[in-house]
């Protein structure tokens, strides 16, 4: 029997590239496309991420790797850190693809979240919450500890190495 792979994934970039960090090590974007297709049978993978015009070069190899960008705008504050958050367009596009997949792989450890992974859930079109960081995440999300599967089991399949540059 041929498995169909029409999931889709939702990914909170901000939230996994800065939790993956604060881990000490580095996600292979490749390696985490392939293993959410392997794992999950994710036929396409959203990154909502935030539009800063230096990051051309990244944008082109997440795209070359098989994700589908949804950016927002980006402010730069007085202090220079840049703004973006990506929540709206994340419920927003998840919302919108809703009849075209067949189950949605939820990857964030925002609590922001709740009320997509609830109804996902009631739905039954909750494949898996993918959380970054088994230590870290909000406690809303401990309802679905079902649901959740963490990426800290998978750092090293999923690490970069240190020999190739993404950006």
């Amino acid at each position: 029997m041929i498995k169909i792979r029409n999931n889709f994934a939702f990914i909170d970039s901000q939230n996994l590239n800065l939790s993956i960090r604060d881990q000490g090590w580095l996600l292979d974007f490749g390696k985490f496309r392939k293993y959410l297709e392997d794992r999950f049978n994710v036929a396409k993978a959203f990154l909502f991420i935030g539009l800063v015009p230096e990051n051309q070069n990244l944008y082109t190899y997440l795209q070359k790797v098989g994700y589908i960008l949804v950016f927002k705008p980006t402010l730069r504050l007085p202090s220079e850190k840049v703004k973006g958050n990506v929540d709206a367009e994340f419920v927003l596009h998840a919302m919108i693809e809703y009849s075209n997949y067949y189950k949605a792989v939820i990857i964030t450890g925002d609590g922001d979240f709740y009320c997509l992974i609830e109804y996902l859930e009631s739905k039954q079109k909750l494949e898996r919450l993918v959380i970054h960081n088994k230590y870290k995440y909000s406690s809303l999300l401990r309802r679905f500890s079902c649901w959740i599967t963490f990426l800290t089991h998978a750092r090293e399949k999923l690490r970069r190495s240190n020999k190739r540059k993404e950006a």
